[in-house]
């Protein structure tokens, strides 16, 4: 079946109505996650509810459009899980940064499975669901719809899943943050932390000067023209400088008379020939 969720928290979601779900009442009750079908939809705690707009069947003697009360929830983790959880976060540091950072760790469900808990749901028994239609099924087709939603709310903020579990994200995120590391981590991010510079033109404005040219060698030359060549060629060189880097005797050289003695009378000839072509 094509999938409803973009993202592994949602698809391990859906994973679960899988395996609790006949897997056609399933697909048409992802139907019932959108507008047309969902009238209302609230999340209030760890409780989610909603309201469904179902079908006229003359067939069953349902001749006027029924509405639908429909509310999921997640089993609760005790306060002493939420402990153990959260003093396993605050030894972790990748966890513990990623989730100060607002970013939820791809590995986060092995902290919990080390509690032998899970974050998402794992079994049919994680949730409670209820609905006020009359199928005898359960979970019907309404109360899909509103796991597909769940779903979709979970690809665009995971963080939903902790207070689907009992606790608010906000609240975890400033007891980690009052952890010893997290006091660490806080300070680190502070001290980085700067105000960026933005600039008032999508392009660089272009350097004008206030200098007029009077003839067309200027013009071409710029503001500061080249050296005179003959001042220049006058100046003194000190000849062989790379020869004398390396020394008198450097490890290559194998006579008795030092190397620089030998090329620095050479060097000189050349630039003296060439003087007139600088």
């Amino acid at each position: 079946m094509t999938r409803a969720a973009r993202t592994w928290w949602g698809e391990k979601f859906l994973d679960v109505l899988e395996h609790c779900m006949d897997v056609g009442r399933l697909k048409r009750g992802r139907a019932y996650s959108g507008e047309s079908r969902l009238l209302e939809f609230s999340i209030n705690g760890h409780q989610v509810k909603g309201k469904v707009r179902g079908n006229v069947n003359h067939y069953f003697g349902v001749y006027e459009e029924p509405r639908y009360n429909v509310s999921v929830s997640l089993k609760q983790f005790s306060d002493r899980d939420w402990e153990r959880i959260i003093l396993d976060i605050t030894h972790n540091a990748a966890a513990l940064s990623q989730l100060l950072l607002d970013e939820m760790p791809s590995n986060i469900e092995q902290v919990f499975s080390s509690r032998n808990l899970s974050l998402l749901p794992s079994k049919p028994s994680d949730i409670v669901s209820k609905c006020s239609c009359p199928d005898d099924a359960s979970p019907c087709k309404h109360v899909a719809g509103i796991y597909y939603k769940i779903a979709s709310m979970l690809d665009r903020s995971p963080f939903l899943a902790f207070q689907l579990r009992g606790m608010l994200f906000d609240e975890l995120r400033h007891v980690l943050a009052e952890s010893d590391l997290g006091h660490v981590l806080i300070h680190q991010m502070k001290t980085h932390d700067h105000n960026p510079e933005y600039q008032s033109n999508r392009y660089p404005s272009p350097i004008r000067n206030s200098e007029k040219y009077t003839d067309l060698q200027s013009f071409w030359r710029g503001y500061n023209p080249l050296p005179d060549l003959d001042h220049a060629s006058n100046e003194h060189v000190t000849p062989a400088i790379l020869i004398k880097k390396g020394g008198d005797y450097p490890g290559f050289w194998g006579h008795n008379k030092p190397l620089i003695e030998i090329m620095e009378p050479i060097y000189e000839r050349v630039v003296k020939q060439n003087r007139s072509s600088i």
